[in-house]
């Protein structure tokens, strides 16, 4: 009775060991895809579309088929990336561009990873004053994260 005893306290300590491991692995996991999430917001998002208008960051970052949808009465009104960057590009181009305007405090407000999918709540103020929140939603591909789509709400001034 003793080694049946001795047995199962074994194979209850290996499997609570095995159950501690896999935690400890699938924490690591998400604390990578945060940080590698949170990164490609950083240097394609708020660097790129924002404060220092970096199209290459922004289509490093961005899917092709990325877009904005907003509602216009009862229709979604679409606006691809393409048609950004290029205003962005044009923008830049004006001689009376000035690239302190485009700067923005933006901030990660939360985070939602589940598996291969990310939804960001992004907070975007200038001069303290709230402008845009945004709602971004990512998704893992073999190349890594990128953003696919993006709501947005601007608040009144």
């Amino acid at each position: 009775m003793k080694e049946v005893m001795d047995k199962m306290k074994r194979t209850g300590l290996i499997a609570l060991e095995l159950l501690l491991l896999a935690l400890i692995v699938t924490t690591s996991l998400n604390a990578d895809s945060k940080a590698d999430v949170e990164k490609v917001i950083m240097e394609s998002y708020f660097n790129g579309a924002f404060n220092d208008l970096d199209t290459v960051s922004m289509r490093k970052g961005f899917h092709p088929d990325f877009a904005i949808f907003s509602a216009k009465g009862n229709e979604i009104s679409r606006y691809p990336i393409d048609t950004w960057i290029v205003g962005i590009e044009k923008r830049k181009q004006d001689p009376n561009f000035d690239p302190s305007q485009a700067k923005m405090d933006c901030k990660i407000a939360s985070l939602h990873i589940t598996g291969e999918c990310a939804a960001a709540k992004i907070e975007i103020l200038k001069n303290g004053t709230m402008i845009f929140t945004d709602y971004l939603s990512l998704l893992k591909f073999d190349d890594g994260w990128k953003i696919v789509a993006k709501v947005y709400h601007r608040h009144p001034k």
